[in-house]
């Protein structure tokens, strides 16, 4: 077991680090190289205001400062790539733009991955007192990866959102758990850095994971319609369903590294 779970978690995390797209455009923004647009997404934003094209790069705002103005600018690109169909849905929800730790502006969340900017992940890995994993699957209606299983909680922080803040607020919304049931949650850790080629772009993301024994009676329970089922299920079977290709990527990758991590300590 301990070979067969170090081969497919390596061979997850191979399919984790892609190049760009063919055609991708290195992106700029206030002058900081923080992406990769597609080439769709250039031809879209050509010529419009403070944004600027060439053969290799796509620069936003290069003369602006992160602000108002800059903000204002970012919006104008979202909605261009919308009107261009490049975007998967429109969330209504603003992310913010990273370039490492730094915040330059905040964007549509559906715009991240045809500019291929850095998003960052956080999931709850939650195990039950006799060693079995919670998981989820995902609602049929989600746009990326619907019906497939997934970590108990996972989602993206939101603009200004604290990492810690985003997984509680993550917690409360898919599985029903609020602070006092995260009381022995490990603290978040970065175990990679996904880079996948999708068909709206780039996936450039931190997967940061926490861990933590749930109470004999606890009943997970989503709230906000984005998960059809949760379930308890034994370890073998978890490895299984990963073989099979029946979890999102990143939840494989979450939950084996969280089950070899254990087993190293003599916890499971």
């Amino acid at each position: 077991m301990p070979k067969q779970l170090s081969d497919l978690y390596a061979a997850l995390s191979a399919r984790a680090q892609e190049p760009a797209p063919v055609g991708a455009h290195a992106l700029y923004i206030a002058g900081r190289r923080c992406g990769w647009a597609t080439h769709a997404a250039c031809d879209a934003l050509q010529g419009a205001a403070h944004i600027e094209s060439d053969a290799d790069a796509l620069r936003i705002g290069a003369t602006l400062s992160p602000g108002p103005a800059l903000d204002a600018v970012l919006e104008q690109a979202a909605q261009l790539l919308r009107q261009a169909n490049c975007l998967r849905g429109w969330r209504d929800e603003l992310l913010d733009v990273l370039d490492g730790d730094t915040t330059l502006g905040v964007i549509e969340r559906a715009a991240m991955r045809p500019l291929g900017l850095l998003t960052k992940a956080v999931h709850l890995n939650a195990w039950t007192p006799d060693g079995r994993i919670w998981i989820a699957r995902r609602a049929l209606s989600k746009s990326t990866d619907p019906g497939m299983w997934d970590t108990l909680v996972g989602g993206l922080a939101g603009r200004g959102e604290d990492l810690d803040v985003a997984l509680v607020r993550e917690c409360g919304e898919e599985a029903g758990l609020d602070a006092p049931d995260l009381a022995q949650r490990s603290p978040l850790r970065t175990i990679l850095r996904i880079h996948r080629r999708l068909p709206e772009g780039y996936q450039v993301e931190d997967v940061l994971t926490s861990t933590c024994v749930l109470a004999a009676d606890a009943r997970p329970a989503n709230r906000d319609g984005e998960v059809m089922e949760i379930a308890a299920a034994d370890v073998d079977t978890v490895v299984q369903r990963v073989a099979d290709g029946e979890f999102t990527l990143e939840a494989a990758l979450v939950i084996l590294e969280d089950i070899m991590q254990r087993r190293a300590a003599g916890e499971i």
